[in-house]
Parts: C-alpha cells; structure tokens; sequence
C-alpha cells in the first residue's frame, strides 16, 4: 500500500494537523473534494463540535472537506466505498475473480450508476485509484 505525497497535498495535511490536531494518514481529491484519511478513533475529533474543523478548513482553503477512517481491512471496503462516494448511493458491492485478478463489482439503479461514473468516466478512475490504493484491488466495474 505505497501512497506518494506531492507538495500541495503534503501542505494540505500540515494545515489539517495544525488546525484539528489530528495527523491525518493521508489526504487526496475525490470529487473536487478534498478528502483526509484519518485513524478511526479519532475521526470525530477531526471533525470537531458542530462541524467547526471542517468548516474552518474549508474556508481557508475554499474546497469542501471529508474525513474518512482509515480502514482497517478488505472488511472495510463496502463502509469505506459507502462513505466516500455519499450521496451517490449502490446496492451492493462485491469483490469478484476474474482472469485479471480480483475486482469490485458496484450495483446500483440508473441514477446511482451515472453519479458513480461521471462525465468522461472521471469518478470511476479516481475511484479505481482510491481503491487499489488502499484494498490492491486493480478494477472496479459499475453495473
């Protein structure tokens, strides 16, 4: 599970830590969204009281913010996929084989399917690399 940094992102999480007093694990865009990985038990301590982190980074920076658990094993994908990818919604999330190896397979209705996707399939690659970033599952299909 390699995850490499450049200067910005780097940035962002230096700025995360100083105003939440949280280390985030790592920190990427999802959506325009700038989303921060952080341990599980202390995931509302880098929200903070009413949102208030996460407000004030997103002022600061002019983008929205997420904060995500760091998941802890493929038992976690379903959760971590479910969480990232709101409000787009899914019926159900699958890890099947497949000549290529493994791959998460994503059911969802006509409108579920178009928000996963995106335009010029922008949110299914960003995902795909999300994925195989953290679970080493190298493609994900939207059905």
């Amino acid at each position: 599970m390699t995850k490499t940094f450049d200067m910005q992102f780097i940035r962002y999480i230096n700025l995360f830590s100083r105003v939440t007093r949280v280390t985030a694990k790592h920190c990427f865009l999802y959506n325009n969204t700038l989303v921060f990985i952080v341990p599980f038990i202390q995931v509302e301590r880098a929200i903070g009281k009413d949102n208030s982190n996460l407000k004030q980074l997103s002022q600061i920076l002019g983008k929205r913010i997420r904060v995500l658990a760091e998941p802890r094993a493929r038992k976690d994908l379903t959760n971590f996929v479910k969480v990232l990818v709101a409000p787009a919604r899914f019926d159900s999330l699958d890890v099947v084989k497949s000549e290529n190896g493994e791959e998460v397979l994503i059911k969802a209705d006509l409108e579920g399917r178009s928000m996963l996707i995106g335009r010029n399939k922008a949110r299914l690659e960003e995902l795909k690399q999300i994925i195989e970033q953290y679970f080493e599952i190298k493609n994900v299909r939207v059905g």
